[in-house]
């Protein structure tokens, strides 16, 4: 028997199909695909410059935001897992102390660590 009644989103599909989020094959989004906006924060308030490298961005150096208060600011959204990533300040690499902790990238340098759930 065939229907006349169009389809309405609900609520919840709404809410699931967000821009944070992707949607992929057959309208399902899985949580290893989501996004969630991480901040960053790095304290360097003599800085002139500090920019956020990792392999979210391909190692491509985005510029941090200054707050007034000397710390300098990024929110970036990140997919599900475990990702590195290293400050930059007035061009030198610095882990970040308050990172979830250390491990080594791909050519075998030390990067924080950031675990997206």
């Amino acid at each position: 028997m065939e229907t006349t009644r169009k389809w309405r989103e609900s609520f919840y599909e709404k809410l699931l199909f967000t821009e944070d989020t992707q949607n992929y094959g057959e309208g399902i989004v899985y949580a290893s695909q989501a996004v969630k906006p991480i901040n960053f924060y790095c304290a360097a308030p003599q800085a002139g410059t500090v920019e956020i490298a990792g392999d979210f961005n391909h190692w491509q150096p985005a510029a941090m935001t200054r707050l007034l208060d000397g710390w300098w600011h990024i929110r970036l959204k990140l997919a599900h897992g475990h990702h590195h990533y290293r400050f930059i300040v007035d061009g030198e690499p610095q882990l970040d102390p308050r990172a979830m902790g250390v491990a080594h990238d791909e050519t075998n340098d030390a990067a924080s660590l950031v675990a997206v759930r």
